[in-house]
């Protein structure tokens, strides 16, 4: 077990004891913190793989309906129906704390277009109609997953950070600090078993001569 190249004194032992009290009472608080951002970090993971899970059914159904109004449909016709716009969305992207930690917040504001459907009925399926719908209504979806996932990601980043200096603490701080408190411990009670003896044979010299 490695300790600290230090003198060993009694200023030392008192010093590197309130080291030890401060590194122990911070492991302590680090590691609640690491078991609170684990318990975040699964919370949002679960938010995060429902999301994704409605995300890409609503992109399936939507490319389903994109396929089938081109098997029935000229493709010029379709690039026309879609070139328009059938809404605009504008994003407003922040900043929030989870567990000290600014993770994006993101809030999008959607403006519908005059027309959702800006082409002729006449032209186009009704499944291009349900598929525009759709992806319609999947963007507000697709953001939150995105800010969602980005904050799985930071978090779990954080996590690692906080685990390593949990273990810097555990496995090499806190040992190194308790073995030289021992040492200098050790070597305090040597000085002062000699001490002792000094003095009693002082003591037995001055006796002798009386």
């Amino acid at each position: 077990m490695t300790r600290l190249n230090v003198n060993p004194t009694r200023m030392e032992l008192r010093r590197l004891k309130a080291r030890l009290k401060t590194a122990v009472r911070g492991h302590k608080l680090l590691k609640d913190k690491s078991d609170e951002m684990i318990r975040q970090f699964m919370v949002y993971a679960r938010k995060n793989k429902q999301l994704r899970m409605e995300t890409e059914a609503a992109l399936s159904d939507a490319l389903k309906g994109f396929m089938l109004a081109r098997a029935v449909s000229d493709d010029q016709v379709i690039e026309e129906a879609v070139a328009m716009p059938a809404s605009f969305v504008e994003a407003e992207v922040s900043t929030k704390s989870v567990m000290s930690v600014e993770v994006p917040s993101i809030k999008i504001k959607e403006r519908k277009a005059q027309d959702m459907f800006p082409y002729s009925f006449s032209s186009v399926t009704a499944e291009l109609d349900d598929s525009i719908v759709t992806l319609n209504g999947v963007v507000a979806k697709m953001v939150e997953l995105a800010e969602v996932e980005k904050t799985c990601n930071m978090l779990a980043d954080e996590i690692e950070k906080n685990r390593r200096r949990v273990n810097a603490l555990e496995y090499v701080m806190i040992p190194e600090l308790e073995e030289t408190i021992k040492y200098i411990s050790m070597k305090l009670e040597e000085q002062e078993r000699s001490n002792v003896v000094r003095l009693m044979k002082v003591k037995d010299m001055i006796q002798s001569r009386d």
